[in-house]
């Protein structure tokens, strides 16, 4: 569930020819239900509309206007009975909200018989989906579509909406900021501002030389600064740099946060390379690492469209998110791919403390001085279940690729951030992203949420989605099993 309160609409949805006294009863146990994982529900009281329910147009039409009025980012429709689907979807259509629909039934409580109070739920959800289409609304359907709310299956189901929800509401209002331009040999990198704008998140740009400016100014005496170094300092080991290291990464990071807070930004792409590194004398994958930490995806490169990818995976799972590299595969084995990077993982992602060290590539074979390349963040990430996606743009479509897989020990040893990832059918996941147009870099944060970034992007932001064991490449295919 994410960390921060998700509001959701809910119409409990009725048809009066059936037990009122069971259709209250149902919703009062889903409210219950749903308050308990924090969600803070949006609903019609019982003096507002018949037992608090949803069961003709009238009731549709407030409804509607209290998801408007209170800005809800989803809607869920629960059967508790039968349900009136026309009340059920002028609901959704009223309310004027372009946000993610869940529907879900209620089982009955006993087995049949001719004198029993019955919801028939099962046979009215059937309705109710038709009914969306025909207004053109898409929706999700539960996991388990008919479970009670006490059941485990119901609460997954309803963690799984409320992160679909979360992704959605959170990209379609981000804000990106590119730091300097991509370094020119990146054309992986290019992206169609316009395009993103469309698709909801706003790039802010800040020209490197206003940073490397910025952060010079920064005065030795500031208050914040000497609490930076400490905080670098317990980050990471810092043994192999010089002390001017630590203080160009503080006050690199320190404007940078600053500058980020005024502008509400929300997610970062940076030339990491190699003007920084000549013109200002230091790396800036320290400053990318713990801002990933806190939950501030930086991606390399000024690669906005792999922002992107890293933000999606945040909002997904709630923790941080890195960019990598598929670097290479493995000698022996190939469903076990390096993901690697300079040094810009986050500590989240190593059990270890990080230790922060010299760029090896710009050094010996970028003929940057050893002394002006230092702070890259070398950590072998920890065995754990991941989630990998990337998002790219081509003639005007937006894809996605999502896989899942899991980090594992590995004897095989590189500097800087890595980890070693086994992904079933690695090869034809593989000849995907060559056909299909993505590139070098790919996100991935720790856990199983490719469901959920399957249904955020592939339903509601309508994306072309690619996965491993995909029969039809860049179809949606609603709740696909990543695992």
């Amino acid at each position: 569930m994410p960390s921060e309160p998700i509001r959701l609409g809910f119409i409990p949805a009725n048809r009066a020819v059936f037990s009122s006294e069971l259709a209250a009863d149902m919703r009062a146990r889903i409210i219950e239900v749903l308050t308990e994982l924090k969600i803070d529900v949006v609903v019609p009281s019982p003096t507002e509309t018949e037992v608090g329910c949803v069961g003709n147009i009238t009731e549709a039409e407030f409804a509607a206007k209290m998801f408007r009025e209170a800005d809800v980012q989803g809607i869920i429709i629960g059967a508790v009975n039968f349900g009136d689907e026309q009340a059920a979807a002028w609901a959704v259509r009223e309310s004027r909200l372009d946000v993610p629909v869940m529907i879900f039934g209620s089982p009955e409580n006993e087995a049949l018989t001719v004198s029993t109070k019955r919801r028939d739920s099962f046979c009215g959800l059937l309705s109710i989906g038709d009914a969306l289409r025909q207004i053109g609304t898409k929706y999700s359907v539960a996991p388990v579509p008919m479970a009670f709310p006490e059941d485990t299956a119901f609460k997954d189901g309803i963690d799984w909406f409320a992160r679909v929800c979360h992704v959605v509401h959170h990209v379609r209002r981000a804000r990106y900021a590119q730091i300097g331009a991509r370094p020119d040999a990146f054309w992986t990198c290019r992206f169609d501002e316009k395009q993103l704008q469309r698709l909801g998140p706003t790039t802010v740009t800040l020209d490197l030389s206003e940073v490397i400016g910025g952060a010079g100014r920064i005065d030795d005496d500031d208050p914040e600064l000497q609490q930076t170094m400490d905080s670098i300092r317990g980050y990471a080991d810092t043994s192999a740099l010089r002390d001017l290291s630590v203080i160009r990464s503080a006050k690199l990071e320190l404007f940078i946060r600053r500058w980020g807070k005024e502008n509400k930004v929300d997610a970062y792409a940076i030339q990491c390379w190699t003007s920084l590194q000549e013109n200002y004398g230091v790396c800036s994958c320290t400053t990318m690492s713990r801002l990933g930490d806190e939950m501030m995806p930086a991606a390399c490169e000024a690669d906005i469209l792999g922002t992107l990818s890293m933000h999606a995976l945040q909002l997904a799972s709630h923790s941080p998110a890195a960019l990598a590299d598929w670097n290479n595969l493995h000698n022996d084995d190939d469903e076990l791919a390096n993901l690697w990077h300079c040094g810009v993982f986050p500590a989240a992602f190593t059990a270890d403390k990080p230790k922060l060290m010299t760029h090896p590539i710009m050094n010996e074979g970028g003929g940057v001085a050893e002394e002006e390349c230092q702070g890259i963040v070398h950590l072998k990430a920890k065995a754990s279940p991941v989630t990998l996606a990337r998002v790219t743009q081509e003639d005007g479509r937006w894809k996605m690729l999502i896989a899942e897989g899991n980090i594992e020990d590995n004897p095989a040893e590189t500097i800087g951030s890595y980890g070693w990832c086994r992904i079933e059918h690695l090869q034809h996941l593989y000849r995907n992203i060559l056909l299909k147009n993505f590139p070098h870099h790919v996100a991935l944060t720790q856990g199983n949420h490719g469901n959920v970034l399957w249904e955020a992007f592939g339903n509601y932001l309508e994306f072309e989605t690619y996965n491993a064991t995909q029969q039809n490449p860049g179809v949606y295919t609603p709740a696909l099993p990543f695992n």
